[in-house]
């Protein structure tokens, strides 16, 4: 029964990491994760990773994911489609090729060059939306661009991640698997015609055959059923279980339920599955050769603030924006956040990160997650106020 001291341990160290973390302006998966580094191997050595933690946290990861997909606004991205697109692509782009040169010259070889590119192409805005909120600036071009390009960053980030470690989980010791590539990736064209057949049509189909269940939270059940199964599916054919999860939060979010199944799943998320998960991320990190890398962590830093910030403002600017908001835009995308936490730690475990440098890329992540919101408040700084805007407009 001692997991269930740890996982007390876990919960209680979290929360109070998370509040001071909130506290201090940043995120609270920065909290969990440095409690990770803390209580495993790294320092202290009170929680080590083991079969349960490692199926809290894949059960942790795929409601994470889910949960993202609920939140995902398709709405918002309809209504700001063209910059959102433009935003979210080059700034995916960009840090694909800098950051696959970069691999190359530190002697990653090909395919785990490539995926240093997929790990610093994701975006995380979470903290970005409370900046704008804070400066008034959360429904303005900018705000609403970001908020979109989120959307699309997302969609980007799940699908280049499933079809990576498709592609590659193989050559560097992930998944085994006898299949013909042409038969993979019939079964994976199969999967994303199911997907798009159950977000236009069987799920909200199988809400409304479930609302009639006199069981309580039926509903919510039923979506954790769908979010499960999907991402079994995505696992059978290859690609990776958080597309299935992502696709199912985006397919319930189409429906009535989505308030319902949001306020139920969200708590059970929060509470427990999430922390365990960032937590491992942190349990598998070591600080013993961290002043070795120092330069190589400064280098990767720099690379993924600059490759964020002219991307995503590239974006923006040949979309009409001008020079200070296309500097807005790109700053709210910077944060890596969760996501690239996320893609970091399947790359680790389908062997796409070296084991040697993998607390390097956690550890630039989280700054440059720290980092994001200093940069997007200067950028704001910059704009005329609000109301001057709207006497412009």
């Amino acid at each position: 029964m001692g997991y269930i001291g740890e996982i007390a341990l876990i919960l209680f160290a979290t929360t109070i990491a998370g509040a001071l973390s909130q506290r201090a302006s940043m995120p609270i998966v920065i909290g969990q994760l440095l409690v990770g580094i803390l209580l495993g191997p790294a320092v202290l050595g009170w929680v080590r990773p083991d079969s349960l933690l490692h199926a809290g946290a894949e059960i942790g990861v795929i409601i994470l994911m889910f949960i993202a997909g609920l939140e995902s606004d398709l709405q918002l991205l309809k209504k700001y489609f063209r910059p959102a697109i433009s935003v979210a692509t080059l700034g995916v782009i960009l840090p694909m090729v800098v950051f696959y040169i970069y691999g190359e010259v530190m002697h990653q070889g090909f395919e785990r060059s490539l995926f240093w590119g997929v790990v610093f192409s994701a975006t995380s805005v979470s903290i970005s939306v409370e900046v704008l909120r804070e400066f008034g600036r959360l429904n303005s071009k900018e705000g609403a661009t970001v908020l979109g390009a989120a959307v699309v960053d997302d969609i980007l980030a799940v699908l280049i991640l499933s079809v990576f470690v498709s592609m590659f989980g193989n050559v560097t010791g992930g998944q085994d698997s006898s299949m013909p590539l042409w038969q993979s990736l019939l079964l994976q064209v199969a999967y994303f015609v199911m997907v798009y057949l159950i977000i236009r049509w069987l799920a909200p189909h199988f809400i409304r055959l479930f609302e009639r269940l006199p069981v309580p939270q039926a509903t919510s059940i039923m979506s954790l059923v769908l979010c499960m199964g999907m991402a079994y599916l995505a696992d059978l054919t290859g690609l990776s279980a958080v597309i299935g999860a992502f696709f199912a939060g985006i397919a319930i979010a189409q429906t009535p339920a989505h308030k319902e199944v949001t306020s139920t799943i969200s708590p059970i998320g929060y509470a427990f599955f999430v922390p365990i998960f960032f937590v491992s991320v942190g349990l598998d990190m070591r600080l013993d050769h961290l002043l070795t890398n120092l330069l190589l962590i400064i280098g990767l830093t720099i690379a993924a603030l600059l490759t964020k910030l002219i991307g995503g403002g590239l974006g923006a600017r040949f979309l009409g924006f001008n020079l200070k908001s296309s500097y807005v835009v790109g700053a709210g995308m910077i944060s890596r956040g969760e996501m690239a936490l996320i893609i970091a730690q399947i790359g680790y475990e389908a062997h796409l990160l070296a084991p040697e440098l993998y607390s390097e890329i956690i550890i630039v992540i989280v700054l440059s997650t720290v980092l994001a919101p200093l940069m997007l408040k200067h950028a704001i700084s910059l704009l005329p106020s609000p109301k001057a805007a709207r006497n412009d407009d």
